[in-house]
């Protein structure tokens, strides 16, 4: 089986700027029909992210800020005890 950089399929942009993402693709990515995508302009080239994997990009820039020992909830949680407090 190829892998997802071996993939390629040609596919036309049709009316209204569509483009059909064919199944094989969509299936290799974790795409299900109605799922919202991200689309970006990297390097001259046009790409298509899943839900899943733009999550995780987000978190992987996140992670760098986040303290290991502490939990971005239980932070949220006591600023906003201590915003209220402040009122």
């Amino acid at each position: 089986m190829k892998t997802l950089s071996e993939l390629t399929v040609k596919t036309k942009v049709t009316e209204g700027g569509r483009i059909v993402i064919p199944a094989k693709l969509r299936k290799a990515l974790g795409i299900e029909i109605g799922e919202n995508v991200t689309i970006e302009i990297q390097n001259n080239s046009l790409h298509i992210l899943s839900r899943k994997e733009t999550l995780r990009r987000v978190k992987d820039s996140v992670r760098k800020y986040a303290k290991p020992e502490t939990s971005a909830v239980d932070e949220l949680i006591k600023e906003r005890r201590e915003e209220s407090a402040n009122e």
